[in-house]
Formats: structure tokens, sequence, C-alpha cells
């Protein structure tokens, strides 16, 4: 792999990038007690805000992950970023529930392109010696960006119109598009690179994918971060609610102890290095799960709202120690097809999340939120447990 510089600055715009596709993702959780109530649906229904926008994600991996490996994946997510500025202005002007829920369709499906594609990049240009903690650097503007997303919603839903953060997530989209779209004007010829697959447009989608699929590794890693998903955001997702309705404190508080999970993330970011010098990849998804598994029981079955203090960050801290550990296994399952193989990856984490959010709605009604967020911590514990024994098995 060449050693080519890149100019000072693309690594961290795609990490500004990754904020604003975090932000717009994360948002609507604490929102959902005043969706509910602003358009007159159920929690449980209500929860389809977040589902519309996971399962668009999801699926619109499968498009453009060989989109960026033909067109350049830099390019691409620049023009994604541009794209989710429109879908973002079409949230905050939706004027019915139903029409809120496609235009997250819509914004889940421009932001699809933009961590992924990013991961990709990275894994072209970056060696692998050297790139857990690049990605782990990467990602500090997704784990800012889900903290901010979460307080931002909780603020808007006791004191502004929902409206409000949709037309600041555009506004930032297009300052980012902008930036991205300078750098990639900039960027040397190796980390232009594209790939071109032989054939008609959808088969040589399928061809990729199905090249990644043949490998056995790459099937683990995709069940895997989906049942991670699943089980994890199906908890997450109600945490700020749970909070609000259990413990009788405002949504802007709950959500900013949810925010402590984007410390527990940075704290893991500052410290990715020795982390993984000292558990190695094994290690560091096991001790993920656990210190998810325990930090999820404790916001669920705690009488009091205080130990959400330590468990939130405890949450963020095990979260990227688990994921950013599935991610550098995604970035060298097919290295000749990186930005399919982290595209089906996202694809898998993000239906997942559709998955647990869906049928936590379903649940929530019947058996309250303390008993999801509890489900969801047994299940993410199973998870990495399973991923921890059979890496390297």
């Amino acid at each position: 792999m060449t050693t080519s510089p890149i100019p000072r600055g693309t690594i961290p715009a795609l990490s500004l990038a990754a904020f604003g596709s975090a932000i717009s993702l994360r948002v609507t959780d604490p929102l959902l007690p005043r969706l509910a109530a602003e358009f007159g649906v159920t929690l449980g229904n209500v929860a389809y805000v977040i589902t519309a926008f996971s399962i668009a994600y999801g699926i619109s991996q499968l498009f453009f992950g060989p989109v960026g490996d033909r067109f350049g994946k830099y390019f691409v997510i620049a023009c994604a970023c541009m794209a989710c500025a429109l879908t973002a202005l079409l949230c905050a002007l939706a004027p019915s529930y139903p029409l809120l829920i496609a235009a997250r369709l819509l914004a889940g499906a421009t932001a699809a392109a933009i961590i992924p594609l990013s991961m990709a990049w990275i894994g072209d240009v970056i060696a692998y010696d050297e790139r857990q903690p690049v990605l782990a650097q990467f990602l500090i503007g997704q784990i800012v960006g889900i903290s901010a997303g979460v307080l931002l919603g909780g603020f808007t839903a006791d004191h502004l119109s929902w409206r409000v953060p949709f037309f600041g997530i555009s506004g930032c989209f297009v300052l980012i598009s902008l930036m991205l779209f300078s750098f990639n004007r900039r960027l040397p010829a190796h980390a232009l690179t594209t790939h071109k697959a032989e054939g008609a447009a959808l088969q040589r989608m399928f061809n990729e994918f199905r090249q990644v699929l043949l490998r056995p590794w790459a099937r683990v890693v995709l069940a895997t971060v989906f049942v991670e998903g699943a089980f994890l955001f199906g908890a997450f997702a109600f945490i700020a609610t749970h909070l609000h309705q259990v413990h009788h404190i405002s949504l802007t508080f709950a959500a900013g102890l949810v925010m402590l999970y984007g410390l527990g993330g940075l704290i893991y970011a500052l410290t990715s290095r020795r982390l993984v010098r000292s558990l190695g990849e094994k290690g560091l998804a096991r001790w993920g799960g656990i210190l998810l598994c325990l930090s999820l029981l404790a916001v669920g079955l705690s009488p009091v709202w205080w130990t959400a203090i330590p468990a939130c960050l405890c949450c963020g801290l095990g979260f990227y120690m688990l994921h950013n550990t599935l991610q550098i296994n995604a970035t060298q399952m097919a290295p000749e097809r990186r930005g399919a193989a982290v595209s089906i990856f996202a694809s898998c984490f993000f239906l997942g999340q559709s998955v647990g959010v869906g049928l936590a709605g379903l649940s929530i009604e019947r058996f309250g939120t303390a008993a999801v967020i509890a489900c969801g911590a047994v299940g993410v514990l199973l998870t990495a447990l399973n991923f921890s024994r059979l890496k390297n098995a």
C-alpha cells in the first residue's frame, strides 16, 4: 500500500460528516414522547421515525458500496452529504406523521453512504496495523454526534418545536459537503482509486456482494453485527424515555445523562492504541460485551436515576470496544472489494437496529421499558462472547 501523504484535514472532514450522520439518527430518540403527543400516536408507533431511518440506511448500503468503489468513495460521500441537507429539510417541513416517516426514510437513505464509505476509504489509504486507532479517531465524530443528537433532541422536546433540530442538521450538512468537495479535488491519485467491475450494473452489484458472502469469516462478522445492532439499539433507543417515565426527570436531563455514552466513546478513542495492545481483538470484544451488559442492566433495573451516570459512560466505552473490533474486521473481510464489504457490514448493523427498535417498540407497551433494556443487555453480552470465542478459533 502506498505511503503517499493525503492532505491534512481529510480524515477530520470525514469525521465531521459522521457527526452529521449520527445526529440525524439519534436526534429523534428523546423526541419520541413529544412526537407521540404532537401527532396523537402511541409510543410504540412513533418509534417508526427511528425504524424508518434505520431500514433505509441499511438497505441503501447495498447500493452505495459498489457506487463508492466505482466512482470514488470520497466523492460519493461528499454528494451524499449534500443530499442529506435536502432530506433533513424535508423532515423539518413535514406537515403530518406519515410524511415525516417518508422524510425519515429518505434521510436514512442519503446518510447511508457516509460512515461505511469513510471506513472503506480509510481502509484503502491506511495500513492494517495502523488502521484501528485511525478508525477510532475518525469515529470521534460519530461519537460526539450521537451525544449531541440525543442532547439536542431532549432539549428540543422540552423547550422548542421538534422541527428546529432538522433545520440545523440541514445547514450543517451543506457546510460539510462543501468541505468534502474541496478536499476531494486535492486528493492524490492512490486515494481516488476506483474499482470497475464487469457486466450490467445490477449484475455487478450482486457479484460484488456474492464474492464477499462466500467468505466464511465475513458471514460470522455480518451475523454478529446484525444481532449486536438489534439487541443494543433496541434497548438504547428507549433509555431517555425510560429515565423520563420511570424516574420522572425531564427529557433534557435524561438526554444529558444518555450523552455520557459519547464520553465513554471518547475515552475509547483516546486510549484505543493501549487497549488494542493490552487486550487484543478477542479481549476487546469480550470485555466490551461485559461492560455493555452491566451498563444496560444498571440503567434498566436501578431504583434510582443517578446510576445512569456511570452506566451510560461505561455503555459508550463498551460499545466502541466491541463495535470498533467488528469494524476493523469488516475492513479486511474482502480488501479488493472493501467498499462493498463495509457497506454490507453497515447494512447488517442498521437493519439489525431497525429490527431491534421495532420489536422493542412493540414489546414496551406489554412488558415496559425496564424489561426491554434488560433483554438487550443479556443479548448483547451473549453476542460479544460468541464473537470472541470464534475469533481466530
